[in-house]
């Protein structure tokens, strides 16, 4: 006997979530409380079998702006056996429901799947179709495999990364795990990178936040680096079930050429071996097939180049997600939003 549940505990929850197939930290409760200090309201929709959940999302939902009605998205989700139809229809249905009892125009997913056909047609049989705005994750990643013995991890990086983590070893680079007394320094180095590399970067008080609902639960570290007890650079590193993903760095200007972000990367790696992880998620490169990546990569410092030149070196292979995907609640009201969004993307 199936049941559809909005209540589920928290640790229940991400006690599914973990175990999941698909799990992700994207949809942990933690990420939503991460959310909600910041203008969106989370809700753990779950599909309960004798008890059990065997399927779920969490959904954000934000007020659009001209009061168009509400935005439901999904990020890395939903939690189901795709291939399972009465599991897959069942939450689906749930989640638009429940989705447009709450005045959202669209529910708009971007499931954990590879970019595959099958997944395609699945999620076109569900009712779906692909964003006209795009991706709001990552479209393309690299993965690091984490699970051999670290000198198989180092063999498969390419040698000019080998190099550089024993250069930084060598010049006295050391790396510590940040506290919160750390806060200061790492946000001046992450304004320094905001600065440098024109990236765009949160308010502090996002990350802190993201420090005390992940750390403190052991889904996450702060990892700081240092020349002589000097922060020169630093890393936030999220783990759940097998996988760990980088999602926040930043280094300042001095001792760059002590190459102090490889020897953050290399014991982000560590951690997260230590605590079961078999993959590493460096999270986010230019949406390019590999060759026209290998092709650009050496020419082009602009935007996530610069940043894709620095990913390759750890010897992950190239990932594509199938993105995002909608199904629209109110039509006319997701046509106008559309158009006034994609006018808005255009400036």
């Amino acid at each position: 006997m199936r049941e559809i549940r909005t209540d589920l505990p928290v640790q229940e929850w991400d006690d599914f979530v973990a175990a999941h197939p698909c799990a992700h930290i994207l949809q942990t409760a933690e990420w939503g409380e991460l959310k909600a200090a910041f203008g969106w309201a989370p809700q753990r929709v779950a599909v309960l079998e004798d008890g059990v959940p065997c399927a779920g999302a969490l959904v954000l939902y934000r007020p659009l702006p001209l009061r168009l009605g509400v935005l439901a998205y999904v990020p890395r989700g939903p939690l189901v056996d795709w291939e399972r139809s009465d599991e897959r229809a069942e939450l689906i249905d749930a989640l638009a429901a429940i989705a447009r009892a709450r005045q959202a125009i669209t529910l708009i997913i971007e499931p954990n799947l590879p970019d595959e056909p099958r997944w395609h047609e699945i999620l076109t049989v569900s009712g779906f179709r692909p964003s006209p705005l795009g991706s709001i994750q990552p479209r393309r990643t690299l993965v690091v495999d984490i699970g051999r013995d670290e000198a198989d991890i180092l063999a498969a990086m390419k040698p000019k990364t080998r190099y550089n983590i024993r250069l930084a070893q060598r010049k006295g680079v050391t790396v510590w795990e940040g506290t919160e007394s750390d806060f200061p320094a790492f946000h001046r180095l992450m304004a320094e990178t905001a600065a440098r590399d024109r990236f765009g970067v949160h308010a502090p008080a996002y990350y802190e936040r993201a420090y005390r609902l992940f750390v403190p639960r052991d889904r996450a570290r702060l990892l700081m680096a240092g020349v002589e007890g000097e922060p020169v650079a630093a890393l936030m590193v999220f783990a759940l079930g097998r996988r760990a993903w980088y999602f926040y760095g930043a280094s300042g200007d001095a001792h760059r050429e002590k190459m102090p972000t490889y020897q953050l990367q290399w014991e982000a790696m560590r951690w997260a071996r230590s605590r079961g992880c078999t993959e590493y998620d460096l999270w986010g490169v230019p949406d390019e097939d590999e060759e026209h990546l290998e092709a650009e990569f050496t020419r082009r410092q602009d935007g996530l180049w610069g940043v894709y030149r620095f990913k390759r070196g750890f010897g992950g292979r190239l990932v594509r997600m199938v993105g995002a995907w909608e199904r629209p609640l109110r039509p006319a009201f997701h046509r106008l939003y559309t158009a006034i969004a994609a006018r808005w993307r255009g400036n």
